[in-house]
Formats: C-alpha cells, sequence, structure tokens
C-alpha cells in the first residue's frame, strides 16, 4: 500500500475517533477519547503538511488536556444523603434512569423494604449516584443496586461509599460486601473496585479499618 493511501486511512481513523468521543455521554470519556482523536489528527495534518489542520488539533488537545488535569486534581465534596424505602425522590430517580439501569442491572425493579440501607451519593451536592443494599448476616451486606448516573462515572463514587462502610457512617461496622454479578459492565466495575469473584459466581469484598481491600 502507497504512502498515500496510508496517511488517507489514518486520516480516516482520526476522523472516526472524534465521531466516537461525541457518542460518548460520559464527559471523562469524552476528553480521553477526543483527546486521542485530536492527537491523531494533528500528527495527520501535520503529516500532509495541512498546517492549519494540526494547529487547530493542536489546540484541542491543549484544551482536553486542560480538562482532564482539572478533572483529576478537582476537589470534590462527597456526601451521603440517607433515603427511606419509600422516599418519593428515589421512585421517581429510578424511574428516570431506569433504562440506563437497566445496562448494568437487567431485570432490576426496586421493591420496598424496611431492612433496606438507601444512600444517595452526591458531589458537590449534585446526586451523582444511588446505593441501596441489605444487612444479610452480622457484619455483611448484600448490594442490590450501587448506579452512578454517566457523567459521574470515574469509580470515585464506588470508592467513596465502600470506604464508608466500616465505622464512618453512623452505626455502620460492616467488614464485607457482596454483590451478584448483573451483565459485563458491571462485572468490569466490581473487579475495578477491588471485588474478587468467588467459586459461586459472587463478588465479594472485605472492609477494614475504615478502608476497602
Amino acid at each position: 500500500m502507497e504512502t498515500a493511501q496510508l496517511l488517507e486511512w489514518f486520516g480516516y481513523l482520526a476522523s472516526a475517533i472524534i465521531a466516537l468521543s461525541m457518542a460518548m455521554n460520559s464527559i471523562l470519556k469524552f476528553r480521553w477519547i477526543n483527546l486521542t482523536g485530536a492527537l491523531a489528527f494533528a500528527v495527520y495534518g501535520f503529516l500532509i503538511k495541512a498546517y492549519p489542520v494540526s494547529f487547530l488539533n493542536g489546540i484541542i488537545v491543549i484544551v482536553d488536556l486542560y480538562y482532564l488535569y482539572s478533572f483529576y486534581s478537582k476537589k470534590e465534596d462527597f456526601e451521603i444523603l440517607t433515603a427511606k424505602p419509600d422516599n418519593v425522590y428515589l421512585q421517581r430517580f429510578l424511574n428516570f434512569h431506569n433504562k440506563d439501569i437497566q445496562r448494568f442491572f437487567p431485570g432490576y425493579a426496586y421493591k420496598q423494604d424496611a431492612q433496606d440501607m438507601i444512600y444517595f451519593i452526591l458531589r458537590d451536592m449534585s446526586v451523582a449516584g444511588v446505593f441501596i443494599a441489605s444487612e444479610i448476616k452480622s457484619g455483611t451486606l448484600k448490594v442490590s443496586l450501587d448506579y452512578v448516573i454517566p457523567a459521574y462515572r470515574d469509580f470515585k463514587n464506588g470508592h467513596f461509599i465502600y470506604n464508608q462502610l466500616h465505622g464512618k457512617l453512623a452505626g455502620a461496622r460492616y467488614l464485607k460486601v457482596v454483590s451478584s454479578t448483573h451483565s459485563p459492565l458491571h462485572s468490569k466495575y466490581l473487579n475495578n473496585l477491588g471485588f474478587k469473584q468467588t467459586s459461586d459466581g459472587q463478588f465479594e469484598k472485605t472492609l477494614s479499618n475504615g478502608t476497602s481491600k
């Protein structure tokens, strides 16, 4: 294949990456993929001597890097808001996000249970997700829902809530958290948070001294 054809295909690839970034509903994913596409386009423009194209995409790379740095270095204020099983906002939240919830928890349907622990996770006072679990035996929690809205899918919610389950939440002295696997997306999330799959297919995480392992 001639060099000109290779460059042309490289340009198509860069375009495809840029287009893919536009389909991301997560700001973080958008920035990373857009950065990759813009960098590829900058290189492509330089190679074909289309310097305005290279210059413009170089600026986009700098902008993406700036926002990524701001995102990772930003100090966010995390809080937990306790809700009761019959909370009206909880039901509206679950209904509103139901289609997305089904991607991670196929077939999930919330049923009110007085034994449920229900927490909204707030980030700078914005509702970022909801966590629902129940104590199945002393010191062990069974998670039925751990959902984060797309804009906040950076694993910070998960690390925060699981670090709160041993001695930080009022009355909480949990030593272990278990969760069923619901989908490949959910399994990937659990693995990233340090859960280990057991022989019966469950996922398990041990908590100690206010930190998770």
